[in-house]
């Protein structure tokens, strides 16, 4: 009964999640003029713990936490164990052109995921998290004074927000000694709006709001491999790779037009469309070395060609899709994890790099970003609990042309529980 009230409370936490991730509220996600191009802004598929890390997690195997990156890593733990990692992002920009500076910050939930063993070789998980998200906002005020005697002060504003989910459910199974893989089920949700308004603010001119609306849906699959071995005395390498299979999105997209007033809106155009989005293949590969319960060190390396995928145009702006490639490197080091007098030797702690070349290119110019991360796990009354930390500060873009430099400190902060369920009570 305990296990049952313990799972029914996770599926509603987790149902929670699903509709917390429905909102559609105004940058909710992100802030980024980048995320106007494509499927906006992919969020990645990090932990507290991986992000620590650079975003490393091909070669990551430790039964302290779930690692999904690469579910294959879930076989190794305590065959009696529950595991849940959930947490919350904070993304803080710091933007400038040749002309302005701003800043803006957001919050939203990063991962909500839960794992279980199955039998003594078999495990689970499932999970929601964040895909792509959109937001962005472009305001400017007319300055033809031949306009502005006609019609009033005119104010030209251009804002998305929203976002695409995605729920998975995977297992991952030990086929030898040194062998394991995994296969996950993804389903993407979610809605993106884009608008471009016009306001007057003139007595009898009414304003202006047009923009689309995009609700798309689809499933995916994910393979996953990894392979350990012992190279020396307390020491081992593992490498691993996942392989994302190209997903076709469906959904439909609405046109509107609506003039409003203080008082009413009537609307010009309301037109919904069927339409289809491809998502391309993703291949990452990567492998680590491991000493004992003393230290981690890992490399990965990404790539997600979007070149071919058809996104709607962006009036003004000469942008294409490209493909997308990443390379992280990171490490974790920690005391004495088993000392009892020193808490802090007991603490795991993390860093790493990332270089990313985007999906995103913009007159002819590749928008890439890089980033160095920290992190640390702080343990937690008993077992593998922990209160985890990772902070990637980095940029993004570049002033050159028309194109926008973000400095960013972005924030990720987890829960990991870990317990021993299923066990067998016995009396004498």
């Amino acid at each position: 009964m305990r296990v049952k009230k313990r799972i029914f409370l996770i599926i509603m936490a987790l149902f929670t999640c699903q509709l917390t991730f429905g909102q559609d509220l105004d940058a909710l996600g992100t802030f980024t003029p980048y995320s106007l191009y494509g499927i906006g802004d992919l969020h990645g598929s990090d932990n507290a713990i991986t992000k620590g890390m650079g975003g490393i997690g091909m070669g990551v195997r430790d039964a302290r936490y779930i690692n999904y990156k690469n579910i294959a890593s879930i076989t190794e733990r305590d065959t009696l164990s529950f595991m849940l990692d959930m947490g919350v992002f904070s993304k803080n920009m710091y933007l400038k052109d040749k002309n302005t500076k701003s800043a803006f910050n957001t919050v939203n939930i990063n991962n909500f995921v839960i794992s279980m063993p199955i039998k003594d070789k078999h495990s689970f998980v499932v999970g929601i998290m964040p895909y792509a998200n959109m937001g962005y906002k472009f305001q400017t005020t007319e300055t033809d004074p031949t306009l502005i005697s006609k019609y009033g002060d005119i104010k030209y504003r251009k804002y998305g927000n929203g976002n695409i989910n995605q729920i998975f459910l995977g297992g991952a199974v030990k086929l030898s000694k040194h062998l394991s893989a995994g296969v996950q089920g993804i389903y993407y949700f979610g809605s993106q709006t884009s608008h471009s308004d016009i306001y007057f603010n003139s007595p009898g001119i009414r304003s202006i709001e047009t923009g689309w609306k995009y609700a798309p849906h689809g499933f995916g699959i994910e393979l996953a491999a990894q392979s350990a071995f012992k190279i020396a005395e307390e020491t081992d390498i593992t490498i691993g790779a996942t392989y994302r299979m190209k997903s076709k999105l469906k959904g439909t997209t609405t046109r509107y037009a609506y003039v409003t007033d203080d008082v009413v809106a009537d609307t010009v155009m309301n037109n919904k469309l069927k339409t289809s989005l491809s998502i391309p293949a993703t291949l990452t590969v990567g492998a680590a070395i491991r000493k004992g319960t003393k230290w981690l060190f890992g490399v990965d390396y990404q790539r997600q060609d979007w070149s071919g995928t058809d996104f709607r145009p962006v009036s003004g702006v000469a942008y294409k899709s490209q493909a997308a490639q990443s390379i992280k490197v990171g490490m974790e080091f920690v005391p004495n994890r088993y000392d009892i007098r020193y808490y802090y030797k007991r603490i795991t702690y993390r860093a790493g790099f990332h270089y990313d070349k985007t999906y995103v290119n913009v007159e002819g110019k590749s928008i890439n970003q890089m980033g160095v991360t920290l992190g640390m796990s702080l343990p937690v009354n008993r077992l593998n609990n922990s209160f985890n930390i990772a902070v990637d500060i980095g940029q993004r873009g570049s002033k050159t042309g028309n194109l926008v430099k973000e400095n960013y400190v972005n924030l990720i902060v987890s829960l990991s529980l870990h317990d021993l369920w299923f066990i067998k009570p016995r009396y004498q």
